[in-house]
């Protein structure tokens, strides 16, 4: 405790050194209006090391009354309490000594704050705040399940007087490409969710970019399936690692919040199949997670929480899932229905799956067997991932730790999408003056929201779809770069003034952004409150102008053409404004690469204007009308394989910046490509060199076109290795490419094919600049 209170002490200097003292926290009213201001005090900074660490220490206290009193109490004496069988075997002993309302009680959610019809439980003070919890069996040694959101960190810390870590959006941290990253980006929230005494975390968002106006693309990891199923597969491996069970969502095909709890989602099965659930079939496939979360939407007339084909035929079967699938909060519409179809637990509530359910079982409409079956699936994943034999202990947070990691991974994830007359990096001893224009630039970057949100630190929780800036301030991280420069502030509310003040400056940096949040989708791509008449002024005044993005998602950029410089440096995190300040000064060479196109208009999408449900088509009440839960409205996927840039490419739609695009600060050459093609394993080997005078990682991007008999988009995604290169170094590059990624789903013979035929395997920089290519036959 003395350390983490000299820690504490070290960052309350830190903060308070920044002389932050107020912060304009702007909220948007229920029908969209224009955002209004709310200006309050922060209480000092301060008080985010005291929740870190004396508030820490009062909520352990707490906890040993509610929650580790019980755990104390937990009978260990058993003998699959021997950590040297496997979880199959522990959980089969488990299971006979069960009564029946123990078992029913491990099927369902007890709760969670705040939520609607919440009156169930009568022992509230039994859960750890955050999404709810699940009741254990003490008497057997099986703990309680406390579960928390934690997508790009924990979330409602500030609400149950803690701390957590914002990581970059996971959209940003995907545009790393960087399997490691991902790995140290789960192991942080995993260890911050240990620390605040959950065992059981709610991320491992994976659906992949089909709508970029979905208000959650924030919380998943792009367009493509190979790249977000990889990525997410890896950070859910650590996180899960940390002796948390891990989960992977929504599953599936939930690429939009209008409607989502009363959409049916239309889409072939091939195309699900190499799009949507594919890069579920990664990610299941790395990381072994405790759990799936099926999600709220319908696909092809079934609920996904009562879907056979998606929860046992292809996830418990085909891909041979251990764990159990858990409900999207509320996502549960039956008994028998949900349960035949293998659904495992009901969240948060167990309106269908406590008492309903064991009404069932008695009945024999429930057999003993498929009950036990979902019971086996909890234990088995209880004692998997180590919640069993390392019960949870509340320690206080690493707030540096956390800072450095969120800083370093926000490096490695800002893309640098455009940088016309090496304007970037800016050299600090020739800068007089400097402009900083743009909502907030002066105090603070904005986050995503939804039950992803994490609360800024030292402040309440700011409520549902609240707007969210994090005191990371990029004025004062550009200050500390450039000390001697005259640095001046405009917010842009004041078009003439932002002109006038570009005009008289070297450089005008100027910071735009657009929130998103769960529970809504973007109408369009466009940068809201005139932020693009922002950037035109400016750029009008000063040629030298660069644009930092802070979006969730791709934007529209009118005035691509006008700026010398845009970064685009996502939802970026509790350290991001030095993050961005280290690339835009050249103190990181910046490397990531877009995981999603960014299109010249929303006209340009698959489906340019959003489908929504009409006012009667919305609620409980319109699901049940006929007496059975069903979806009430339709989207359909009609553009079926292509999604993101395969739709592009298809269509022959030129791009503002295209998948896989990011500049460095150095160069590189791609030669030597070599393809050994195999039955299970086809070997890509190339050169990469950096021509240029900087250090550098570039991420080496594999391609294939199929033959044209498999009737598919021109090329897809297939592999990649991001590897870094001193100045004039050359490495030689091995991409192994699995056969799968080469196949197409045959949906007569329901598995994956290979074509006869040409492939040609392509090689370079990004979709839009492959210069290797080479060619092989398979018959």
């Amino acid at each position: 405790m003395i350390e983490a209170l000299h820690r504490a002490g070290s960052i309350a200097t830190r903060f308070l050194e920044d002389g932050l003292t107020k912060m304009q926290t702007p909220s948007q009213t229920h029908d969209g209006s224009r955002i209004r201001r709310v200006t309050f005090v922060a209480a000092g900074i301060f008080s985010l090391v005291i929740a870190a660490s004396l508030m820490a220490t009062h909520t352990m206290v707490h906890a040993q009354h509610r929650m580790h009193g019980l755990a104390e109490k937990v009978d260990r004496n058993h003998p699959w309490m021997n950590p040297k069988l496997s979880p199959d075997e522990r959980a089969a002993m488990v299971l006979p000594e069960m009564t029946l309302d123990e078992k029913i009680d491990l099927l369902h959610g007890m709760g969670m704050p705040g939520w609607p019809r919440d009156v169930q439980n009568p022992q509230p003070e039994l859960g750890n705040g955050g999404a709810g919890f699940v009741l254990g069996v003490p008497r057997l040694g099986i703990p309680y399940i406390q579960m928390s959101d934690a997508a790009y960190g924990v979330r409602s810390s500030g609400e149950n007087g803690r701390y957590s870590t914002a990581l970059p959006a996971n959209v940003g941290a995907a545009a790393s490409w960087d399997p490691d990253a991902a790995c140290s980006y789960g192991r942080l929230i995993g260890k911050e969710l240990r620390a605040q005494g959950y065992n059981m975390t709610l991320g491992g968002g994976t659906n992949i970019t089909r709508e970029p106006r979905n208000g959650r693309t924030f919380e998943y990891l792009g367009e493509d399936p190979i790249l977000a199923g990889t990525l997410v597969g890896n950070l859910m491996k650590c996180e899960q690692a940390e002796h948390i069970i891990g989960d992977i969502k929504h599953y599936a095909a939930n690429d939009q919040e209008n409607g989502r709890n009363e959409v049916n989602v239309i889409i072939g099965q091939r195309a699900m199949r190499e799009s949507d659930l594919l890069a579920f079939e990664i990610g299941v496939g790395i990381a072994d997670p405790g759990a799936v979360m099926c999600s709220y939407n319908a696909v092809n007339g079934d609920f996904a929480c009562e879907d056979k084909y998606l929860l046992t035929d292809v996830l418990k079967k085909e891909w041979a899932f251990k764990g159990f699938v858990v409900s999207d909060w509320g996502g549960t519409h039956s008994t028998v229905k949900a349960s035949a179809a293998g659904l495992d637990n009901e969240e948060p509530l167990d309106e269908f799956f406590g008492a309903k359910l064991k009404e069932a079982v008695e009945a024999g409409k429930v057999s003993q067997a498929e009950l036990d079956e979902h019971v086996r699936r909890v234990l088995r994943s209880e004692f998997a991932t180590g919640i069993v034999d390392y019960p949870t202990q509340k320690s206080v947070v690493d707030v540096l730790g956390g800072l450095e990691t969120a800083r370093t991974i926000e490096e490695s994830s800002a893309v640098l999408l455009k940088n016309e007359n090496s304007i970037l990096p800016l050299k600090a001893s020739s800068l007089k003056s400097i402009a900083i224009i743009g909502p907030h630039a002066d105090q603070g970057m904005i986050s995503g929201g939804g039950s992803a949100q994490v609360d800024a630190p030292g402040r309440p929780n700011a409520g549902w779809q609240a707007h969210v800036w994090f005191p990371t301030s990029p004025m004062k991280a550009v200050l500390a770069k450039a000390p001697n420069a005259d640095v001046k502030f405009a917010s842009g509310e004041n078009i003439g003034h932002a002109a006038a003040l570009a005009k008289k400056s070297d450089v005008a940096i100027v910071f735009v952004y657009c929130w998103m949040a769960e529970g809504m989708d973007l109408d369009t791509l466009t940068l809201p409150d005139r932020q693009d008449e922002i950037v035109a002024a400016v750029a009008a005044a000063n040629p030298k102008t660069i644009v930092v993005l802070e979006t969730g998602t791709a934007a529209l950029m009118p005035w691509a053409d006008k700026v010398n410089g845009i970064l685009e440096a996502w939802y970026a995190g509790s350290d991001g404004a030095n993050a961005v300040a280290n690339i835009l000064f050249g103190d990181v060479n910046p490397s990531a690469k877009l995981p999603m196109t960014f299109p010249n208009s929303d006209a340009d999408l698959p489906h340019p204007t959003l489908v929504k449900p009409t006012q009667e088509q919305l609620g409980e009440a319109a699901v049940n009308k006929s007496g059975e839960a069903k979806p009430t409205f339709s989207v359909t996927y009609d553009e079926g394989l292509k999604v993101g840039y395969k739709w592009y490419d298809a269509e022959k739609k030129p791009v503002l910046f295209p998948f896989g695009h990011g500049l460095s600060y150095t160069s590189f050459a791609y030669s030597g490509l070599k393809v050994a093609p195999g039955k299970k394993v086809t070997d890509v080997s190339f050169t990469v060199k950096n021509t240029g005078s900087r250090d550098g990682a570039e991420i080496a991007q594999v391609y294939a076109a199929l033959p044209a008999s498999a009737s598919e988009p021109p090329k897809r995604l297939i592999g990649w290795n991001k590897i870094r290169l001193k100045s004039g170094e050359s490495k030689q590059i091995r991409v192994p490419v699995e056969s799968k990624y080469l196949s197409i789903w045959d949906d007569s013979a329901n598995e994956w094919k290979l074509v006869s035929g040409t492939y040609e395997i392509m090689v370079g920089a990004s979709s839009a600049n492959l210069p290797l290519h080479g060619k092989f036959d398979l018959k």
